[in-house]
């Protein structure tokens, strides 16, 4: 048994001796946070060029009246630039770890199951091509190099859609063997953003189309209103992770061995 100066003794930086650094953070927290970091960072970017670049966030080649700024044109400016590279690069590293958490999530409750198994591969991977596509479109700004920009807004549009419908699908299917209302809350919220962002995304699209081929006034302004409601129906489905890892948490452990000299 230790005696009491031993007790005394132990966990303490005495004679060696270091406590171990034990640090827990809940998964929903980490979610949130995530989250909360590109739709802090957006609203800066666009309220800043809104109040102090209006006539460069809002000019295009038509030169045709127009109200909103879009993200392409908001990330491109400055001090815009920065703080949507700030909060994009900081909120990268949580995201790979939902992405893996969610794979392992997925092959342990669908480890025999083939069909489920591979989506839950395709799913990390698309996940994955997300995340880089969104990196690319916010460190090569279109006001430097357009096509790469482009090229990368269109990789994060595609593996987004695919991930949300890939996630929908392996949701139906932890619903249909589950008995947690979470998970039932879970999936038919993630349906809803995926509908969401699907109609947002056509609509954007057609006042794009609309806004290069006729030049009306408006039709961009309509392009950038409904390009948020695509960002933020995309956070909107990212955030339901906080329903399926809800008592999960995060552990941070570090411990000294002794050594001898």
């Amino acid at each position: 048994m230790p005696t009491l100066q031993e007790k005394m003794l132990q966990g303490s930086n005495i004679l060696g001796h270091e406590r171990p650094l034990n640090i827990r953070v809940s998964f929903s927290t980490c979610v949130v946070g995530t989250v909360c970091l590109p739709l802090l960072g957006l609203v800066a970017c666009v309220f800043i060029s809104f109040v102090f670049h209006f006539e460069d966030a809002t000019g295009t080649h038509c030169q045709v009246p127009n109200y909103l700024p879009s993200i392409s044109a908001s990330i491109s400016l400055s001090p815009e630039c920065y703080i949507w590279r700030f909060c994009i690069g900081l909120h990268s590293a949580p995201r790979l770890l939902v992405a893996f958490t969610y794979l392992k999530f997925y092959k342990t409750r669908f480890a025999v199951r083939f069909p489920e198994s591979l989506l839950s591969c395709l799913n990390f991977a698309f996940s994955i091509f997300e995340n880089l596509g969104l990196l690319l479109l916010t460190y090569v700004s279109s006001s430097e190099t357009y096509f790469v920009h482009k090229e990368g807004f269109v990789l994060f549009i595609v593996s987004s859609l695919i991930y949300m419908t890939i996630t929908c699908r392996l949701w139906k299917s932890v619903k249909k063997y589950s008995l947690s209302p979470e998970d039932v809350k879970s999936h038919h919220w993630k349906v809803r953003f995926l509908l969401l962002n699907i109609c947002c995304c056509a609509f954007a699209g057609f006042f794009y189309w609309k806004h290069n081929m006729y030049c009306e006034p408006g039709s961009y302004t309509f392009f950038a209103l409904f390009e948020y409601l695509v960002v933020l129906s995309n956070m909107a489905f990212h955030l339901t992770a906080v329903w399926d890892f809800k008592s999960r948490e995060i552990v941070v452990i570090s411990s000294s061995e002794d050594k001898d000299f």
